[in-house]
């Protein structure tokens, strides 16, 4: 008798607009309206978007300035992080309800293992069906759900039928699914990796199949053998329900550009205060500093030091910033500094434990 196939049965699931969505909830006047949060002020980002604006290529991180110029008739709203907050732990209640499995990846989307599940209901799309039901009859809001094998795959299908729908990717869909997909929609692929992958004739899952592993590694490094992987269906990280953050940062945009160095370790001193803050409130220490630096033509620029002891204190962060910052001329006036941990002490003590579970899995 043949043995059957390890599966895991994967949940994404990705609340529709979410911050936009809350404020178009809680204010009946802005629904139907398009809306953007955050991003009213001349240097402002936009936080989020609800789907009326999103036709006019309103999206998040564009500043409040072009998001206007896009949809002139834009209502900007100013966000409200302790009613999304409240709202997300309702949610993150309700998938308790069904699993202990819970990796959250944000306020609004978090995977869920329901391999085993506390409903004892064999079928993860009947099981996803009836979470989005219940976050909209307790909350009021839309969710959209991806269900497959493994995140990579579920977190591509969440995103297949937004907003209000779920898809699921079958076992024996899997490759096909990914063959057909546009290189772009590939969870991890950004413009700039997908302009490089265009001009390597790989625009379809089928594409960069074609390509070996070691020619995925001489042009991407270790992402080409992630890619390699993932495109065959290949993806075993597990759902970490205690997931450990690689870095803690603070930044911080100006109304006014900076052009000196002086006036930049001024402000560099309360964001490294932030930063002590965290740090501290989440009991961790790092040892790699990083600078970000991002100039008024939007470029971006990070430096760092990796120190041979952890720090959390803002004196000692301070001394490593202050070096990086002097460490070569700047190439233009200053919108936006940060400075971030990593290589935390967390780290270290990270359990890598992957549970496999053979079962013969009704999806």
């Amino acid at each position: 008798m043949t043995e059957p196939l390890s599966y895991r049965k994967i949940i994404h699931i990705d609340m529709d607009a979410f911050f936009a969505s809350v404020e178009q909830l809680d204010n009946p006047e802005l629904r139907g309206k398009p809306i953007a949060v955050g991003g009213a002020e001349n240097r402002g980002v936009v936080a989020a978007a609800s789907y009326e604006a999103r036709k006019f290529g309103v999206r998040s991180a564009i500043s409040g300035a072009l998001a206007k110029k896009n949809c002139p008739d834009l209502l900007f709203v100013p966000p409200r992080f302790e009613r999304y907050k409240e709202i997300s732990k309702k949610i993150h209640a309700i998938f308790r309800d069904y699993t202990d499995l819970i990796e959250p990846l944000s306020l609004d989307e978090a995977y869920l293992d329901v391999t085993q599940n506390k409903k004892g209901n064999p079928s993860a799309s009947l099981l996803a069906e009836e979470i989005r039901n219940r976050i909209f009859a307790e909350t009021g809001l839309t969710a959209s759900a991806g269900i497959s094998i493994n995140k990579f795959v579920a977190k591509i299908a969440s995103d297949y039928n937004k907003p209000n729908g779920q898809k699921t990717v079958k076992p024996e869909e899997v490759e096909t699914f990914l063959e057909q997909l546009p290189i772009r929609k590939f969870y991890g692929v950004g413009k700039v990796t997908t302009e490089k992958m265009y001009q390597l004739g790989i625009f379809t899952g089928t594409d960069l199949k074609s390509k070996s592993i070691e020619f995925l590694e001489k042009h991407f490094g270790k992402s080409g053998v992630f890619y390699y992987h993932v495109v065959r269906g290949i993806h075993n990280s597990p759902v970490k329900s205690n997931r450990i953050s690689k870095s803690v940062a603070a930044e911080h945009t100006f109304e006014t550009n900076l052009s000196s160095e002086v006036f930049m370790l001024e402000q560099l001193q309360g964001i490294a205060a932030t930063l002590e803050r965290r740090l501290k409130k989440n009991n961790v220490s790092g040892k790699t500093v990083t600078l970000k630096i991002k100039y008024s033509d939007f470029s971006q620029q990070t430096r760092s030091k990796t120190l041979p002891y952890f720090i959390a204190d803002k004196g000692l962060i301070m001394e490593t910033v202050q070096e990086l910052l002097y460490q070569e001329r700047m190439k233009d006036s200053v919108r936006l500094l940060g400075i971030s941990m990593s290589n935390l002490n967390t780290e270290s003590t990270e359990k890598k434990k992957m549970i496999a579970v053979q079962l013969k899995f009704e999806f």
